[in-house]
């Protein structure tokens, strides 16, 4: 796929999310929350909780697999700190990597930012706290960075069968998440929404980058 139509595609993503946001903060707002705080969607959203209720064993399970895309963003930490030390130049450190760890950074931005923003909050305390719950941070974790292990394996490894083992990891531990967030109760249903929209923008936006990095690289542009 061209980089322009990949670019084109993270843009769109990234102004549905804008415009799901938006919607979330004045589509049917009713007080259904926690404490009566405002819930955007209100209707739908308090459907689709009764309809699958709460399932603590199941947060649990996908709370401690959220460790899986971290050990992921930690290996190619460390292929860039291999290539670093061996190369003894950042500007040597191959390109592709070096914009992952700005887009691994801008992951970690949006999270941050929406903690501080909470726009809604989970519809069950948390320990017996209020936690924010749009975007699901980890939602928004596994679809941010499975995609790059899918990305990065099939640009660095040439053995189809592990290609394919790892590729076939990576789809089926996301979507194990993501439905396993889903119907855990501990997010309404547009937060899992919203953090779809918002990673698959981002990474389109990263895949975007390394295209046009590739494609300069190919007309000997530094």
């Amino acid at each position: 796929m061209k980089a322009r139509k990949v670019l084109f595609i993270g843009v769109a993503f990234l102004l549905a999310f804008i415009l799901w946001t938006v919607m979330i903060v004045s589509v049917d707002i009713q007080p259904v929350g926690q404490q009566g705080t405002a819930v955007g969607f209100a209707a739908f959203n308090t459907w689709f909780y009764h309809l699958t209720g709460v399932h603590m064993r199941l947060y649990d399970i996908t709370d401690w697999l959220g460790l899986v895309p971290i050990a992921v963003c930690i290996g190619f930490g460390v292929i860039g700190l291999v290539q670093l030390i061996r190369r003894r130049s950042l500007f040597k450190v191959d390109p592709d990597i070096i914009l992952l760890g700005v887009y691994y950074i801008l992951v970690i931005a949006a999270y941050i930012i929406f903690e501080m923003i909470p726009i809604n909050y989970r519809p069950i305390p948390i320990d017996g706290c209020m936690e924010a719950s749009y975007p699901s941070s980890t939602t928004l974790l596994v679809l941010s960075v499975m995609p790059t292990l899918i990305f990065q394996i099939k640009r660095r490894c040439n053995n189809k069968t592990v290609r394919y083992i790892v590729c076939a990891f990576a789809v089926s531990f996301s979507a194990f998440m993501v439905v396993g967030r889903l119907i855990a109760g501990v997010h309404w249903a547009t937060d899992i929404i919203g953090s779809i929209l918002l990673s698959f923008g981002l990474f389109a936006m990263y895949h975007a980058a390394v295209r046009f990095s590739d494609m300069r690289k190919e007309h000997g542009i530094q």
